[in-house]
């Protein structure tokens, strides 16, 4: 049960997870081709509009956080939800667009996602030619290789949109789930095999039954609540208290990440990426004793310039990027957004962001509304107008009014089903920032 809980939102994306599931099944399946593999190893895959005809644009959708010891390939559960009846290129395709996607070169942390891009869009471009505008799509660990790819090449892409991405300092990110774990072991000691600078390949073999029979009963185990309550508040981790179940989400998605990126993260960095030795700990029954037992950890310094030289964004924007994020977000924390706008504003790129806000709870949970709204305001910034007759893809006739009156609000007005777009060129409507 938990295993299905954290797929189902952590590898969620802002096209995938919400919009396909809107999606009325008779929307005419892609026609994908056959994968080829690139040349670094990544395997790409392209998919055309087949009942109508290409707009001459293409998607390329940067996929979400796999396991390192999972075998390459496109992650399927990544592309489809419903049993696999939704799927990503079905919708993309239906607008219009090509769908263009990799597996990139390896799983687990990515390095070489940007390059792995635009790799797939140099075999999408032996195939059918130059498109038009080239707009990149990505979510969770995509959606910073989304960030990436624009700030690094507006040659390249028109637009992109980055839901749910760590894109504000990725030394945070890595660093959330590290205290993470230390704290973990200070109050449930013994628990949990390894540390922060490694993890016995016996724990990752074994996580399901490591997490459902040790784990699990002993977290939350009623003795042990108020425990609990000092490891989320000392850890920052986003839960409502009103539910349970976030708080279970919120735990079992920490020490999963513990579990399966500790091994690859310090591997691909070359170091241990994390230095908690002047971190003072807040929120416990007893601080200064915790603070004083709590493991210490030095970081590698080549580890860190690692991570600055391939995972670290500039907010140098020159093309628009909109961001989607939900406000309660327990693997990716929203102060991710508010660490990116204040290096956008330095880099005096504020008219090149939307940024999205949605008042949720959870990693990529999006509605279809909101994410079909998000892919048109990035289409917008670029087109001058949204994609015509998007709305048709949301079955319910409330959320198709809700999506045009939200369009109306933030200036946009759709053609309509079958209108043209607007010409290349069409100087867009520009905006900075709007909530939900």
């Amino acid at each position: 049960m938990h295993r299905r809980m954290h797929i189902r939102l952590v590898l969620a994306s802002a096209l995938g997870a919400v919009l396909l599931a809107g999606v009325p099944a008779t929307a005419a399946a892609a026609t994908c081709e056959a994968d080829v593999t690139a040349p670094s190893g990544g395997i790409v895959r392209v998919c055309m509009p087949q009942s109508m005809a290409w707009n001459s644009d293409v998607v390329i959708y940067a996929h979400g956080y796999v396991e390192a010891n999972r075998t390459l390939a496109i992650p399927e559960e990544q592309l489809c939800l419903a049993g696999g009846t939704f799927c990503l290129p079905d919708i993309t395709n239906a607008l219009g667009f090509a769908f263009v996607t990799t597996s990139y070169r390896s799983n687990g942390l990515v390095l070489d996602g940007v390059a792995d891009v635009l790799e797939a869009l140099d075999q999408f471009k032996t195939a059918h030619g130059v498109p038009r505008h080239v707009y990149l799509v990505g979510a969770s660990e995509g959606g910073l290789v989304t960030t990436l790819g624009v700030e690094q090449h507006p040659d390249v892409f028109a637009g992109g949109l980055a839901a749910c991405g760590p894109i504000g300092d990725m030394d945070r990110q890595i660093a959330y789930y590290a205290d993470f774990r230390v704290l973990f072991d200070y109050f449930f000691p013994g628990l949990l095999p390894g540390t922060v600078e490694g993890i016995p390949d016996e724990a990752i073999a074994h996580w399901d039954s490591l997490y459902n029979d040790t784990l699990h009963p002993a977290v939350f185990a009623p003795e042990n609540a108020a425990k609990l309550m000092q490891l989320l508040r000392t850890a920052h981790t986003s839960y409502m208290p009103a539910d349970p179940s976030t708080i279970e989400l919120a735990i079992h998605d920490a020490l999963w990440y513990n579990i399966f990126a500790t091994n690859d993260l310090i591997a691909k960095l070359g170091g241990e990426p994390y230095d908690n030795t002047a971190t003072k700990y807040m929120g416990s029954a007893d601080d200064t004793a915790l603070n004083a037992a709590v493991a210490r950890v030095s970081g590698d310094a080549d580890a860190f310039a690692a991570v600055d030289a391939s995972l670290q964004t500039s907010g140098k924007l020159s093309v628009p990027l909109v961001t989607l994020h939900t406000w309660m977000d327990q693997q990716v924390a929203f102060r991710q957004e508010i660490l990116y706008s204040m290096k956008v504003r330095d880099a005096g790129a504020t008219a090149e962001r939307t940024l999205l806000p949605v008042y949720r709870y959870g990693h990529c949970n999006f509605t279809p509304v909101q994410a079909l709204l998000s892919f048109a305001v990035m289409v917008a910034r670029v087109m001058g107008t949204p994609p015509a007759g998007a709305e048709m893809l949301l079955p319910d006739a409330a959320d198709r009014q809700l999506y045009l009156d939200s369009l109306a609000a933030r200036g946009y007005v759709t053609s309509g089903a079958g209108s043209a777009p607007t010409t290349p060129g069409t100087s867009p409507k520009r905006q900075t920032t709007t909530t939900d």
